[in-house]
């Protein structure tokens, strides 16, 4: 058995840097979300038609002043917390209610209120704000020399432990400071388009974010029946194929409230995206992350398929998963749990950098780190003896206590920039210099 590593500070003073920096929820934040009534569950006359139907008719039974103050209601208390509030009253009424009409002639206000019945506000992160993973910017420009501007996806939960996907946006300067975007509180709803392939009863779905002006405002909240319950810790990637285009993936956790799995998110501009299901035996795995890069012609990733160890993963197909094998367990008192890795791996000159969490006695999560072998990722190099960051006396407090969490860093020059959530809560962020971690590790 190991020996025990006395108990450090919360924070490993002696390598991290915890920056004076957080990002909390934000209950102000709203987004305009479908909203779909339930049917009743006392048996009707089909001949009475759906509740959508009665809802209808109610709207379009309304006579022209009584429609226009209430469209004008809607409109009003929208207008300061949405753009574009007609559009998306216009479009949600063409998705919901336009087949129930029969051809049925209706007015541009008829639609416009009708539309406002089938959607509803989401506080999609009045709750917590955590689990952040962060990669480069597509857009560099302006940026000045050994600096970077990144990107910063969150998972925000709101009513009913829902979970949706937001971003910020923000620079690293060459001097070694880190700073997030400014936020105003505007969020835009998608153009949510299903795109059947060859499984029309489970099918992708294409996000188009087109009005959004910036990165921050997009929000992904669950759609589709297997992620009603929430998407979880995405784990971004910036992916550089074979020949040199670069696109950015990220893998999530789709929550049904009776399924988990896994599914991929793909994006080159965080203004289009689409989300589909990854399938094959080890594609349940928790916490899966791919590598930045093929391997020796195969798409590899990082997994925990048995909720104990850290998997590697291998496929030709990204979408398909059959084939891993374990290459890091459970070693100190603080992962005797569980040990998983938290985002992708990193390259750097040494090797590949993983990110770790373990879980010990009361179920306190820590983060790590271990380093595996470039060339053969099988092959563990190093790891961290002792936790970097774990609970503290004035952290441990929270939506889930005794929390730390992470789902991706990055390393600029010899730096590494780790956003981890504390309590399922808050985001906080630290900083260590890449020599000094792996100097500490055996």
């Amino acid at each position: 058995m190991p020996a025990v590593t006395p108990r450090s500070d919360p924070i490993d003073a002696d390598l991290m840097t915890r920056i004076d920096l957080e990002l909390c929820p934000a209950p102000a934040r709203v987004v305009l979300r479908p909203f779909v009534p339930a049917e009743s569950a006392i048996d009707a006359d089909p001949r009475d038609g759906s509740r959508v139907e009665h809802i209808l008719r109610h709207v379009l039974a309304l006579d022209s002043a009584g429609l226009d103050a209430e469209l004008d209601w809607v409109v009003t208390s929208l207008a300061t917390r949405h753009r574009d509030v007609e559009r998306l009253l216009q479009r949600r009424f063409e998705e919901m209610a336009d087949r129930f009409l029969a051809g049925r002639s209706v007015s541009p206000g008829q639609a416009l209120l009708a539309g406002a019945y089938f959607a509803e506000e989401y506080a999609f992160e009045a709750v917590a704000l955590f689990n952040p993973s962060i990669v480069a910017h597509p857009d560099q420009s302006g940026v000045e020399p050994g600096a970077l501007r990144f990107v910063l996806s969150l998972r925000g939960v709101g009513e009913g432990h829902v979970s949706s996907v937001s971003f910020r946006t923000g620079q690293i300067s060459a001097q070694g400071t880190i700073a997030v975007d400014p936020l105003d509180r505007w969020a835009t709803s998608p153009v949510i388009d299903r795109i059947a392939g060859d499984r029309p009863d489970d099918p992708a779905l294409g996000l188009d974010y087109g009005p959004a002006g910036d990165i921050a405002q997009v929000v992904i909240f669950p759609i589709s029946f297997q992620q009603r319950h929430g998407i979880e810790d995405l784990r971004l990637v910036r992916f550089t194929d074979d020949d040199g285009r670069a696109t950015y993936l990220g893998t999530y956790t789709a929550f049904s409230g009776e399924t988990v799995r896994q599914e991929l998110l793909r994006t080159d501009d965080f203004v289009t995206f689409e989300l589909d299901a990854l399938r094959g035996g080890l594609s349940a795995s928790k916490g899966m992350a791919l590598f930045p890069r093929r391997l020796d012609g195969q798409y590899a990733m990082l997994g925990r398929h048995d909720h104990e160890n850290i998997w590697l993963l291998k496929s030709d197909d990204l979408y398909r998963w059959d084939r891993g094998s374990v290459i890091v367990s459970p070693q100190w008192p603080w992962e005797f749990i569980q040990i998983g890795n938290c985002g992708s791996p990193i390259e750097i000159d040494e090797g590949w950098l993983v990110i770790t969490h373990g879980v010990g006695p009361i179920r306190n999560y820590c983060l790590g780190a271990c380093l595996l072998d470039k060339h053969d990722p099988s092959k563990l190099i190093a790891r961290s003896t002792r936790p970097l960051i774990r609970p503290s006396n004035d952290t441990r407090e929270g939506y889930v206590p005794n929390v730390v969490y992470s789902c991706g860093a990055i390393v600029l020059g010899r730096a590494l920039w780790l956003p981890y959530g504390v309590a399922d809560s808050f985001t906080a962020f630290a900083t260590v210099p890449l020599d000094a971690l792996l100097a500490g590790m055996a």
